[in-house]
């Protein structure tokens, strides 16, 4: 087998591997805190990523019991996707106002630990995006399997804005939870061809 062909195969692995470039044509879950250190009360909130200027009238977000798939929580959205393609819909604190920076929308609310899942619908009811985290849920209603139970403290973010319906794949733990910041960011693939090009024909020379 040819050294050219080696790298092509190298490079084609990359490509098929890389993931798609975010689609923002319906609104996605970008980070979930439903876990604060001490009490949750004001302190909870959802982040959502999506084309700036789209209404979530209609829009809803519930919490869904692992244990028996039942709503624990309903929260009627309204409002629209801000001018930086985020939405941080934040919990209300017993006081008034919220703890949250950067809230677009204030209520009443906190999700059970997991395993449980945050779901998003439309006006229709249909799902828009779904995250179920923690594992040993009798009842699952994430994507793909589980993204993992953060911990006090720890929120759970989507990673690089991809929505590859595989919650253990599209979300990370964050030890700062950082509402209104957006996804984590990784490097374009196309940033990382040249690297990944050098990388494997230097081992084609070493094998020489």
């Amino acid at each position: 087998m040819s050294r050219v062909f080696l790298l092509s195969l190298a490079l084609a692995g990359i490509a098929l591997t890389a993931p798609a470039s975010p689609g923002l044509a319906l609104p996605l879950l970008s980070e979930v805190f439903y876990d604060a250190v001490g009490a949750d009360d004001g302190k909870v909130f959802v982040e959502l990523s999506g084309t700036p200027g789209a209404s979530l009238a209609g829009h809803r977000l519930e919490g869904i019991n692992g244990a028996d798939g039942g709503v624990t929580v309903t929260i009627d959205l309204t409002g629209a996707i801000g001018g930086d393609g985020l939405f941080v819909v934040a919990d209300a604190a017993a006081g008034g106002g919220s703890q949250v920076a950067d809230a677009d929308l204030v209520l009443d609310f906190d999700f059970q630990n997991g395993p449980d899942a945050v779901v998003l619908r439309d006006a229709t009811g249909a799902v828009v995006d779904a995250l179920g985290y923690g594992t040993g849920a009798a009842f699952f209603a994430g994507e793909g399997s589980a993204a993992p139970d953060a911990a006090a403290g720890e929120s759970l973010m989507r990673l690089d804005g991809v929505d590859r319906d595989d919650n253990a794949l599209d979300f990370v733990l964050n030890t700062t939870p950082t509402p209104g910041s957006g996804p984590l960011a990784v490097p374009e693939p196309r940033a990382l061809l040249p690297l990944c090009a050098l990388a494997v024909a230097a081992r084609v020379r070493r094998r020489a």
